[in-house]
């Protein structure tokens, strides 16, 4: 009897870490929290006993954390240059790393008590108090955001009227609370908030919004993680992704 109670306690054990080693957690750019969460669970019944769980944050604070020691299996970044720098800290398994969708910058207004910002320069009126932008140093949206504003030598003259952001959903926020007059976000998040904004227009001079996605290099399931990324391609996630206003690269 002694071998069996043995080989009960072996299987008690076991069983735990079996479920766990079925389970993924993919830390996202908060742009992409609606199509993933309903992504999600198309996955998890496409992979029997798997589990995905989410982290979505500012691509740069996202990146923080993975280089903390974050338990994170697959990492989704709203800009090249986030990834570009996973990489060179070697938090990412270069190998999986690929483009799975674009996205296009957007500047926002209020839909209700809207400025009807028609161009850039419009910024400069006394009318806009209060413009929300992404925090350079960790949010993707920022710095294109900048480009747009270095290129239209207009970053230093509304620097005053910034409302600093700490992802782009923050930024949504303010500007569909009405905080603020102006905001620049993703096309993708101004749908998501429906009638409480309207888009002002679609200003150019960025480097192409594509989102690079990769394994994580000290993940313990990077099977799974790459199975997570493959899905990504699949006719039942890319309906999703389409849905909510994302590209193909």
């Amino acid at each position: 009897m002694r071998p069996l109670r043995l080989l009960s306690v072996v299987l008690a054990l076991a069983l735990p870490l079996a479920a766990a080693a079925q389970q993924i957690t993919v830390s996202a750019a908060a742009s992409l929290t609606d199509a993933f969460k309903e992504i999600g669970p198309k996955f998890e019944a496409a992979k029997a006993g798997s589990t995905v769980r989410f982290n979505f944050a500012a691509s740069g604070v996202l990146l923080q954390q993975i280089g903390q020691g974050a338990p994170v299996d697959v990492f989704a970044s709203a800009d090249q240059e986030t990834m570009n720098r996973g990489n060179d800290q070697k938090l990412i398994d270069t190998a999986t790393r690929k483009d799975f969708v674009t996205n296009s910058l957007v500047l926002v207004e209020p839909a209700q008590g809207a400025v009807g910002l028609k161009s850039l320069q419009d910024l400069s009126a006394a009318s806009v108090k209060k413009i929300a932008v992404g925090k350079t140093a960790t949010v993707p949206v920022g710095r294109y955001t900048k480009q747009v504003l270095d290129n239209a030598k207009l970053w230093t003259v509304l620097e005053p009227k910034f409302v600093q952001a700490d992802s782009v959903r923050q930024v949504l926020d303010y500007v569909s609370r009405g905080e603020v007059e102006a905001g620049f976000v993703y096309r993708t998040d101004a749908a998501v908030a429906g009638d409480k904004v309207k888009v002002a227009f679609t200003p150019t001079g960025h480097t192409p919004v594509t989102y690079p996605i990769a394994v994580v290099a000290e993940s313990k399931q990077k099977a799974l993680a790459g199975d997570f990324i493959a899905f990504l391609s699949t006719p039942a996630a890319q309906e999703v992704l389409t849905r909510y206003g994302f590209g193909k690269p």
